[in-house]
């Protein structure tokens, strides 16, 4: 059996059995393969989709390999987004420098697609051998017109969390750059959803029946001129609270935006999100739609998931997610669909995030922070998961364990969020979790046998 290592143990807890909180937010234990990413990862998931601005990658070209439409964030207009550009940092660029080349690059790049602005990611190399990489940009966006702006993402300035912060740095340069341009009091800015299989899409929709105007979308179908006057939004809708969380409150501070942290996975989170708007804004005629929407789509959608709880009551979940918001929401989607989560963790969570995951799960069910492979394998072996919700890193672990498994991360090319996205997640967690196939699995055979 999987022996957990004694650094580790402090950031993992059986609700119920362990009478002390959870530790978190810190370093990842080195040797124990942490399934985090680095801060380039982080800082590249979050400006992504801003589909009209180039991304630049100012390192060697293995860490360019992560940019290659990976992701499912779609746009409704350019996209430039898609590819893959890269300064190809070299053995000769790390001995006399960067700089140059990348100034070149950036030349090139510019005068080819014309974006709207340009973000420019530093790696691991880059921080080793001290390229001026704002220098380079300041130039650039002088003699180019357009913002150029640095993205701090050396991998080994921290985890993907600090990715985020640097990305919320490099965007906020946007913000408040378009005083002009005329913006409804009734207006909000989604920040934290990334438009993965065109889930913005139907969040704007909500807001649009509800007479709500979504200024900008930051960063999912993205776009530099929305992002330049977000600041003269009413309010901000924080999804990805890790992500984005900086972000909101330096709108905050600097321009005075207030934020609500929102869902929109599963129906109860949804509904709460539409509402929490429609008592903000205090609007009659505002609320009085919200509640129809929630209406409308609860009964259009309430049947669909009560076909597919009629198989799935009683199977048991694992959950491990990079923001433990999502943890939240699927904890309580599988409850609806009739499932126990058993074993829950992410990647970044806060001590306020495991303390509210302990209030919404059962008693046992394992709570773990920056898990690693072998002790995800543990612990879905031990609680007899039918079932693992994750990202792309999760995929085999479930495969080898011999257990379904849901992509709720970035590489989906179906919708979840939303009253027809828990539709969606309902149908792919029934087919995975109900087929046939896992009666064969060898691991499967094992564990009912007592042993790996």
């Amino acid at each position: 059996m999987v022996e957990i290592l004694k650094e580790r143990r402090a950031q993992i807890v059986e609700k119920g059995r362990d009478g002390r909180g959870i530790e978190c937010g810190k370093a990842s234990v080195a040797g124990s393969v942490s399934q985090r990413a680095c801060v380039f990862c982080g800082a590249r998931v979050v400006l992504y989709p801003i589909a009209d601005a180039l991304h630049l990658v100012h390192g060697p070209i293995g860490c360019a390999a992560y940019t290659w439409d990976i992701r499912g964030s779609l746009s409704s207009g350019p996209e430039l987004h898609r590819m893959s550009f890269s300064t190809d940092l070299r053995e000769e660029d790390v001995i006399y420098g960067g700089e140059r080349k990348l100034e070149a690059c950036l030349g090139e790049l510019i005068a080819r697609h014309r974006p709207k602005a340009a973000f420019v990611y530093s790696t691991c190399i880059v921080g080793l051998i001290g390229d001026d990489v704002d220098a380079v940009c300041a130039r650039v966006s002088a003699r180019e017109g357009i913002p150029v702006l640095p993205v701090r993402s050396e991998g080994f300035r921290g985890t993907k969390k600090d990715g985020y912060r640097a990305a919320c740095e490099a965007a906020f340069r946007l913000v408040g750059t378009d005083v002009l341009t005329p913006v409804s009091p009734l207006s909000v800015n989604i920040l934290g959803d990334f438009n993965l299989a065109g889930e913005t899409w139907i969040i704007k929709e909500y807001y649009r029946r509800m007479g709500i105007e979504v200024v900008s979308c930051i960063t999912g179908d993205g776009r530099v001129d929305e992002i330049a006057r977000s600041h003269r939004a009413a309010l901000n809708l924080v999804q990805c609270s890790g992500s984005m969380t900086h972000l909101a409150r330096e709108m905050e501070r600097v321009h005075g935006v207030p934020y609500r942290k929102v869902s929109y996975f599963g129906l109860e989170d949804t509904a709460d999100a539409l509402y929490a708007v429609s008592e903000f804004f205090g609007d009659p005629e505002v609320s009085r739609l919200a509640r129809e929407l929630v209406v409308e789509e609860t009964d259009r959608v309430l049947p669909a998931i009560g076909a597919f709880r009629r198989d799935l009551e009683g199977k048991r979940a694992a959950v491990y997610v990079g923001g433990a918001f999502k943890a939240f929401s699927l904890v309580k989607a599988l409850r609806l669909l009739g499932m126990d989560t058993v074993v829950v963790g992410s990647q970044t969570g806060s001590a306020e995030d495991y303390e509210y995951l302990s209030r919404i799960t059962d008693e046992g069910t394992i709570i773990v922070d920056d898990a690693n492979p072998l002790e995800l394998s543990r612990f879905i072996l031990e609680k007899g998961a039918d079932l693992l919700v994750g990202g792309v890193k999760e995929r085999p672990i479930a495969y080898k364990m011999g257990i379904a498994f849901c992509d709720h991360n970035h590489e989906r090319k179906i919708p979840l969020a939303g009253f027809e996205g828990m539709v969606n997640f309902a149908r792919e967690v029934h087919a995975s979790a109900t087929s046939p196939v896992w009666r064969f699995s060898p691991a499967r055979a094992r564990a009912r046998g007592g042993s790996l």
